[in-house]
């Protein structure tokens, strides 16, 4: 969609199940300038959306203990498993476990996905 937002406020739509949040973003956005919140239907500039169902969610973030927040960002710098295990002083073995328990949390095919997952999530910054 192409639009010169220079001309105009940011048209906004939301896309959140929790009713009271919906209301309680309404609240707050609509004395914003600069900004309009349209209604559905209505052809928006910018949806904001809560993540989909699925993920597993704790405090906004998907629930990973700290030895898996450890493995996540050795993955993130393309870290092998015999790297990960090394760094972290755990057996290869150990490594694959919290690589595979990575993989399941995030619903992702492989390394790199989890790595894109986490960050599209705000788990990880790249």
């Amino acid at each position: 969609m192409s639009t010169d937002l220079a001309s105009g406020p940011i048209r906004l739509a939301l896309d959140i199940a929790d009713a009271r949040l919906t209301d309680r973003l309404i609240e707050v956005l609509s004395d914003v300038q600069g900004l309009r919140l349209v209604e559905p239907g209505q052809d928006p500039d910018v949806i904001l959306t809560t993540p989909p169902p699925g993920d597993v969610l704790v405090n906004g973030q998907i629930d990973l203990t700290p030895r898996e927040l450890e493995v996540l960002g050795l993955l993130a710098v393309g870290a092998s498993n015999k790297t990960v295990a090394h760094r972290l002083g755990i057996s290869v073995h150990t490594a694959k476990f919290h690589v595979a328990s990575l993989l399941d949390k995030l619903d992702a095919a492989g390394r790199t996905d989890a790595v894109t997952h986490a960050a599209r999530l705000g788990v990880i910054n790249l």
